[in-house]
């Protein structure tokens, strides 16, 4: 019976331990292998050993500091507590009383329970050590940065990898000694009523040993009155003038700091002097006075409001003046907007229209359809299967037929979601359907009317202008992807073909190879899925992919880095590519405003390239100037390349960021007035454009464009074609125009701003401006209300400003989409405007013809109405510009008075003395 009990015991405690053993494998362990495949399958290993084992030796290295200053004042404590105690004879201790239990307590067993104390009191007050260990990593690795702040002069390093912590360590360490401090104050104040009880000489260690402690924890105090004196860079109270400190800041709070300080230490030593010598109460309650009143003073706003109000209010400009100065330096260098380049764009008076050859080429680059609406287009012509999708769809340029052609594309993605429940079973989902494939790409123009120009289409990848995909299978992209299993047994369900869907096998590196009965028990515990274990489907190739959503999977891999929001497609010989954008951000940096209430710092610093057949993750420095990277690569150097490593297929198709540009704008908006009177008065003060979107009014997104704005600019290929960024601005709330901000994207001159900007004197017109204008044309106007019959809608596309030959065009689209369930956007015409006149045709070219034809015309009759015949004078003659064979061609003879000055540049008008 006894031996039946025993192997119970055994049996129940072996269950115990399976349990314990699986829970924390489950939790734990299991997690750090997958991981730890998973990044060794990208060739990132070291670097995830690197940051697994970094978070730990941060915070156990803070954990040791800790128990190590709670663990030597302890134990010199106990030391003394020990002498006085040894020194007591039996006869002077009774030991039924509470001093005596206490002090045999400390007489036995005395290091073991300050052991204990010292770790649990320095792992609880180190724990924001573990949540921000990367931050203090970045205190050791960060570099100078080169710039300094206006108001301490120190630099910018200091505060965007310093300061932080600093704050963190002062307030942590300062918990820690005033916890020691009250500690032994109680336990000094025990023993010294014990021992002058029992008319024993308290230790005089003692007394030196609590006045080193009280002085050590003032000194940490005092940190925070230095510290403090920073957080003043970060103000907001002069917001919306101007962010960062003023003139009150400056001279009455600052110089306050500096005597509560003092005053702090001055109180200090008095405290220490009385509480040891009992001599010197009258300083010490003056010291204590004073302090009270310094800290009074920074607490309360009647003084600094009547210094603002009687002093800096009544001459503001000349008192802020400086730091106002300081604000619009910070906010530009944090922006990256201090090297922006400036050109006055003067409108030609003359509005000809020389449509000329180069001209008719930029007129090819014109994006007409909306990425929104091409969509629908893509899916409904490419879609072909209904597992097909095309999450986003893209803006490039690529040389096409030997021109520099800017193009739409879209990769045609899997969504398995869309197969039919009873089809949404394992062997489908994670054996047969795989990957999507392949990419459809449009140039960006196109004429109404006429059918769609493909330059890559169809199954497999089909292209007229010489284009190709090697690697058509995108295993990686923008969907919500789960995990897969390729190669095996059963293939891979790729393109369709006449007779049924082609069957591949996966050939590439992506993934964790599942070729031993110990990976696949991994997984299967991973994804609590018992069919990666016993599927007899796998082969010795089989890999398992997952992580598979690029975000997710760059996500997972530097989850420091703040990722755009467009990650886009680039298709070249070699397969598909997806590149992201990646910020360094900090809410750090000196006198430089917010934005989102997030960060006040921020610089596109890595390129990042994923492949989208082999899943391969590689990460280029693309930013010079970022002190944050720089610490970044040197604490992995073995993650980040340089920029210059980029393999130049990709290289030329690297862009200026949506989300980095539209930030810089809000800034810019305000900060471009660097004149510190202009910027007070905010007389020129601007706004990102309003226009007529797809579906409502609201604010212009930027847009790429692919314009020769500098043909004899060296850097440039193809006659001066340049693919560049462009968003237009507005007075604030105004709805003319006032300037056009680019961002360059080409070559040498990538994330070069430059601003055109106009006249102040000079109306040009706005997009909502021209929207209005448009809806006043009857002939368009009935045009569009004939189509937007039932049955149909009409939509009127995103506005697109075109600047050429110091002349502003206004192109919209017009689509017709039907209001059936089957929505397939149709693009119908080309509104274009100069400004006053409007013309619509089914092509770019045809509509800058009409335009210049009425522009013409109506030259023609202003001329004819506003100068007098029946004076003497000058004879004008003005002759249409049509052929000279045309019969029906005719002159218009009028005379004007002699003091009418003419147009020197009119080409149609000729002036000749009247006999």
């Amino acid at each position: 019976m006894q031996h039946w009990k025993r192997w119970l015991y055994i049996l129940g405690a072996a269950i115990v331990f399976i349990c314990a053993f699986y829970l924390l494998f489950s939790f734990r362990c299991l997690d750090f292998i997958v991981d730890f495949l998973w990044f060794k399958s990208l060739g990132f290993e070291f670097y995830y050993l690197k940051r697994f084992f970094y978070k730990y030796l941060i915070f156990s290295s803070v954990v040791i500091a800790f128990f190590v200053i709670f663990f030597i004042n302890f134990s010199i404590a106990v030391k003394f507590i020990k002498k006085s105690v040894s020194s007591l004879s039996n006869k002077d201790v009774d030991s039924d009383k509470k001093p005596s239990k206490i002090l045999t307590v400390f007489q036995s067993g005395t290091r073991k329970i300050f052991v204990i104390l010292s770790f649990a009191m320095a792992f609880v007050i180190a724990m924001p050590f573990y949540e921000k260990w990367e931050k203090a990593l970045l205190l050791f690795f960060g570099s100078g940065a080169g710039v300094s702040d206006v108001v301490f002069d120190k630099d910018i390093s200091f505060y965007l990898f310093c300061f932080p912590i600093f704050k963190l360590i002062q307030v942590r360490v300062f918990v820690i000694f005033l916890i020691l401090l009250l500690t032994l104050v109680v336990t000094y104040w025990i023993l010294k009523r014990f021992t002058a009880k029992n008319a024993i000489k308290f230790p005089k260690g003692a007394n030196i040993h609590l006045a080193v402690v009280i002085l050590i924890t003032t000194l940490i105090y005092a940190c925070k009155f230095v510290l403090e004196r920073y957080g003043y860079l970060f103000s907001s109270n002069h917001q919306p003038l101007f962010f960062g400190p003023g003139f009150i800041e400056t001279w009455f709070y600052i110089p306050l700091i500096w005597s509560s300080l003092f005053l702090f230490i001055l109180l200090s030593i008095a405290g220490t002097f009385f509480f040891f010598k009992k001599k010197g109460l009258k300083l010490l309650i003056l010291s204590i006075v004073l302090f009270m009143v310094s800290i009074w003073l920074q607490n309360v706003s009647f003084i600094p409001n009547m210094i603002n109000k009687y002093y800096v209010k009544p001459n503001e400009m000349a008192r802020e003046k400086p730091y106002i100065k300081a604000g619009i330096k910070a906010a530009l260098s944090a922006y990256k907007l201090n090297d922006v380049e400036t050109v006055k764009y003067k409108i030609n008076e003359n509005l000809n229209i020389n449509i000329n050859e180069d001209i008719t080429n930029q007129l090819r680059n014109i994006p007409v359809w909306d990425r929104e609406l091409l969509e629908d287009v893509y899916q409904q012509l490419q879609g072909i299967k209904p597992y097909y999708t095309f999450p986003s769809v893209d803006v490039g340029r690529y040389v096409v037929s030997g021109k520099y052609q800017q193009v739409y594309l879209a990769a045609r993605e899997l969504n398995i979601g869309e197969l039919p429940d009873y089809a949404q079973n394992w062997p489908n989902i994670h054996l047969q359907y795989t990957h999507g494939y392949g990419v459809v790409m449009t140039p960006a123009a196109q004429g109404g009317d006429e059918a769609m120009t493909w330059f890559l289409h169809d199954f497999p990848i089909t292209s007229q202008y010489d284009l190709s995909v090697n690697k058509p299978g995108i295993y990686y992209g923008q969907e919500k992807y789960d995990y897969v299993i390729c190669p095996n047994k059963g293939g891979e369900i790729d393109h369709p073909t006449d007779e049924a869907n082609a069957v591949v096998n996966y050939n590439g590196a992506g993934g964790v190879k599942l070729s031993s009965i110990f990976h696949r028990l991994i997984f299967s515990l991973y994804f609590k899925n018992k069919k990666i274990l016993l599927t007899s489907e796998l082969t010795e190739k089989s890999r398992i992919l997952f992580h598979r959503n690029i975000i997710e999977r760059i996500t997972k891999i530097v989850p420091y880095l703040l990722l755009d929001s467009d990650p886009y497609l680039v298709a070249v010989k070699d397969g598909l590519f997806w590149i992201q954008d990646a910020y360094t951000v900090s809410d750090t940096y000196p006198n430089s405003p917010y934005m989102k209430n997030s960060f006040n710092y921020i610089r596109n610093s890595v390129k990042i390239v994923v492949d989208a057949y082999n899943g391969s993750v590689t990460f280029y420095k693309s930013s010079d100037d970022d002190p944050i990277i720089k610490a970044y690569a040197n604490i992995y150097p073995e993650i980040f390349k340089e920029l210059k490593d980029l393999p130049e297929a990709l290289k030329s198709h690297i862009r200026y960021p949506k989300d980095l540009f539209s930030l810089q704008m809000e800034i810019y908006a305000k900060y471009h007035q660097k004149n510190p009177e202009y910027f007070y008065r905010q007389e020129d003060i601007w706004e990102i454009t309003k226009g007529l979107s797809a579906q409502n009014s609201e604010h212009m997104q930027p847009y790429y464009l692919t314009l020769n704005l500098d043909a004899n600019d060296e850097n440039l290929d193809y006659g001066g074609s340049e693919f560049f960024l462009l968003v237009p601005m507005s007075p604030m709330g105004r709805d003319n125009l006032r300037s056009l901000c680019i961002a360059k994207c080409d070559g040498e001159n990538y994330g070069k701003i430059v601003v055109y900007s106009f006249p102040q004197k000079k109306q040009v017109y706005g997009p909502s401006q021209i929207s209005a204008l448009i809806d006043q044309d009857t002939e368009i106007s009935q045009q569009l209300t004939l189509w937007d019959q039932k049955g149909s809608r009409v939509v009127r596309g995103n506005m697109i400003i075109f600047p050429v030959d110091n002349l502003i065009y206004y192109i919209q689209p017009v689509y017709l989409i039907s209001a059936s369930r089957l929505k397939i956007p149709e693009l119908k015409r080309i509104i274009v405007s100069q400004g006053e006149l409007v013309a619509m045709e089914s092509s770019i070219e045809e509509a800058f013809i009409v335009l210049e034809s009425r522009l013409k015309k109506r030259r023609a009759l202003q001329q004819k109405r506003h100068f007098s015949t029946k004076k003497s004078g000058i004879k004008v003659k003005i002759k249409k510009n049509e052929p000279e064979n045309n019969k029906n061609s005719k002159d218009y003879d009028f005379e004007v008075k002699k003091d009418v000055a003419l147009p020197e540049d009119e080409r149609d008008v000729q002036a000749v003395t009247k006999p």
